[in-house]
């Protein structure tokens, strides 16, 4: 399998060797309760106190708390919980206080649903504040002049995670200091720790939460400073552990852990400076623009950490981006790791005002400080790779047939029928949000498109056809009934009627009227000017399964705008009975091998794209596998069902697109279906 590339630091990063050895030690030869009075106690109070005071000095803490947690999520909901228990008392006491919780509209979700949460418990009655950002990501200080006499606590970041963009600190300090003396400030410290200087004794900041698994610490440890002077209530009472301040028993094999990245950093040579990571940054990003001609970056690189790059493409979905590079080995994310498995644009490239397609088609790229140049030479090289099979031939196909390319998005499915040889294409319900991504692709396969058609006479098709049109430098209006072109061929088909017909290649597409303005389409091999029943391959649907009344046989291929029954496509003899809650049954990655003794004839079947099995050789139990990219699973499905008895074992990358495709196959009729549960990354 490929070796990692691990490019994904500001969601964690591995742990430095120095700080497991000292976790293992303390779990090993320290493992004592530093609560206890006897000496093996003793020496793990030993531990708890050094890493106390090197987070004092790393941190310039001077005389303010230094408490330590299970990391920043806990810090947060401490000093939230702390600054509304004394707004409320104050308030109780007749003092003035500010009615606003102003918090940045780039911050983590853990700060404003900290704040709406023990708002509510509380009782306070503040009013949540979001505090916007200019088109760099940083806070618009005019507002906040505005907002912080009203301000009760004010909430931000020293530098953010997705884009990396560093807060001006010193200005929001100067604002709270002339405006809002008596708002409570919190910065979420846990992308600056080891990547800015910090003295935060000698700042405004009343609370800053750390992360210790951001900076080569384990998961499970964090630090929360709060400044001398500044109101503190425990989040949790029990033991009197760390003086009364935060109770349970301490996590020793994680605060010895952290007290060696803090002894790293104390000492100064084991983490690269910023000048060294941004020499890095420019390394990475010159790669990046070799692989993805267009690609913009969405934070200014003089603005932000030198450790994170935020890009968009143009006409390619992050998905895309992330499976590619996930199949080169190249760990990124899309966005926040925090919320990756919600499908939706960036909440904060959407607060910095950037258009949808660069906030939803958002990737995250970030090393670490301990990143040398050997590192970064092999993730630019495999990069600069990825880029290469993107623009590989992934529309090619040898068996003399017209290739079907299916494109999805928000729950609507396009298809693309196309002949690399004849150099055509036609399109047939292309979605809206890929007009451009469409369009692009074509281009890049030098393929003339004949025809953009639908299947009904809806507006959102109409609008998603025009889009496309634009897009290829056409006349954006219908030519003709669900923009069949004014002029086609004709074709004589199995029930003995005549219909409108294109050439494509050795095929032939047909339009039949379905009624109320809808079509069908049939694909299929021509026969001189004829179409039989027999010869159609493919009914292009979309919605509801068609009387297809002797024009195509009943076990053909209908091919749909949006999912029927679960699926994209099925067939008119299989709908009936068919149940949504139906599902592939699963193999786990360590039953593989003892399935495959045992049905030694099973077809491994790759369902990654073409570029992914490109820069991503592997399969596994190192069996062939037979490559049907999703997208192509259509195209591909009468030679799959041709064998009905041999077990069809569908694997990708992570299990997700194997389980559809599973679930295609056997709402057609395959009886011996699998998918393989998690995927390739769990055979590694």
């Amino acid at each position: 399998m490929t070796p990692d590339i691990y490019l994904d630091a500001n969601a964690t990063s591995p742990v430095l060797p120095s700080a497991l050895a000292a976790a293992v030690e303390a779990m090993e030869g320290r493992y004592g309760n530093p609560s206890s009075s006897h000496a093996t106690g003793l020496r793990a109070k030993w531990i708890l106190d050094e890493t106390r005071l090197r987070a004092r000095r790393v941190l310039g803490a001077g005389p303010g708390r230094v408490l330590f947690t299970s990391g920043a999520t806990e810090g947060i909901q401490t000093a939230v919980l702390s600054a509304l228990c004394a707004i409320r008392e104050r308030r109780a006491a007749g003092e003035a206080v500010g009615e606003l919780l102003v918090y940045g509209a780039t911050e983590h979700k853990a700060v404003s649903e900290a704040l709406a949460h023990w708002n509510r418990l509380l009782g306070t009655g503040l009013t949540l504040q979001a505090l916007p950002v200019d088109g760099d990501g940083r806070h618009r200080l005019d507002v906040l002049r505005e907002l912080a006499p009203r301000a009760a606590m004010v909430c931000t970041m020293a530098a953010n995670n997705e884009t990396g963009v560093i807060s001006d600190i010193d200005g929001i300090a100067q604002v709270l200091r002339e405006h809002g003396p008596r708002a409570y400030w919190m910065v979420d410290c846990v992308q600056a720790l080891g990547k800015l200087p910090l003295d935060l004794a000698n700042t405004r900041i009343d609370y800053a939460p750390f992360s210790g698994h951001k900076l080569h610490a384990p998961k499970g440890i964090g630090i929360l400073y709060v400044r001398d002077g500044a109101p503190y209530t425990p989040l949790m009472i029990g033991g009197g552990q760390e003086s009364g301040q935060r109770s349970g028993t301490e996590n020793m094999a994680g605060i010895a852990a952290m007290g060696a990245v803090l002894a790293a950093l104390e000492e100064g040579t084991t983490f690269r400076g910023h000048a060294e990571l941004a020499a890095m940054r420019e390394r990475v990003a010159a790669a990046l623009r070799d692989a993805f001609p267009g690609i913009v970056f969405n934070a200014p690189f003089d603005l932000a950490l030198p450790t994170t790059l935020n890009f968009a493409v143009p006409d390619l979905a992050s998905k895309d981006v992330l499976d590619l590079f996930d199949a080169a080995g190249l760990r990124v994310s899309a966005g926040s790791a925090c919320s990756a498995a919600k499908a939706a644009p960036s909440y904060v490239l959407a607060a910095m005002g950037l258009p949808e397609w660069r906030s939803a088609g958002a990737v995250r790229l970030s090393f670490g400080p301990l990143s040398d140049d050997a590192f970064i030479d092999a993730a630019c090289a495999r990069i600069r790779r990825c880029g290469g099979a993107l623009r590989r031939h992934v529309l090619d196909h040898a068996d003399g047939h017209p290739g079907v390319l299916q494109l999805s998005s928000e729950g609507r499915h396009g298809w693309i029928v196309f002949d690399r040889r004849a150099g055509q294409a036609i399109v047939i319900d292309p979605p809206a949000p890929l007009a451009g991504r469409i369009a692009a692709q074509l281009r890049g396969q030098d393929l003339r498109v004949a025809a953009v058609l639908g299947t009904g006479a809806d507006q959102d098709g109409a609008h998603a056809r025009g889009l496309l049109r634009a897009a290829l430098g056409q006349d954006a209006s219908d030519p003709g009934p669900l923009g069949w072109p004014r002029s086609s061929g004709e074709a004589l088909l199995g029930d003995g009627g005549r219909a409108p017909a294109l050439t494509l290649g050795t095929a032939l597409l047909a339009r039949v009227d379905a009624g109320e303005g809808a079509a069908l389409y049939l694909l299929g091999a021509a026969a001189g000017a004829q179409l039989p029943a027999d010869a159609v391959r493919m009914v292009f649907a979309g919605s509801g399964v068609p009387a297809l009344h002797g024009i195509a046989r009943k076990d053909v291929l209908l091919c749909h705008a949006a999912d029927m029954a679960g699926v994209p496509f099925g067939v008119a003899s299989a709908q009936e009975g068919v149940r949504r809650d139906d599902a592939a049954a699963q193999l786990a990655p360590d039953a593989l091998e003892d399935f495959l003794r045992r049905h030694p004839d099973a077809l491994l079947v790759d369902v990654r794209e073409a570029g992914e099995t490109a820069v991503g050789a592997g399969t596994p139990a190192g069996r062939a596998a037979l490559a049907v990219p999703l997208s192509r699973l259509a195209e591909h499905a009468a030679g799959l069902l041709a064998q009905p008895a041999r077990p069809l074992v569908f694997f990708c990358r992570s299990g997700n697109r194997s389980a559809r495709a599973a679930l295609c196959l056997q709402r057609l009729g395959h009886a011996q279906v699998f998918t393989l549960v998690g995927g390739l990354a769990l055979m590694r």
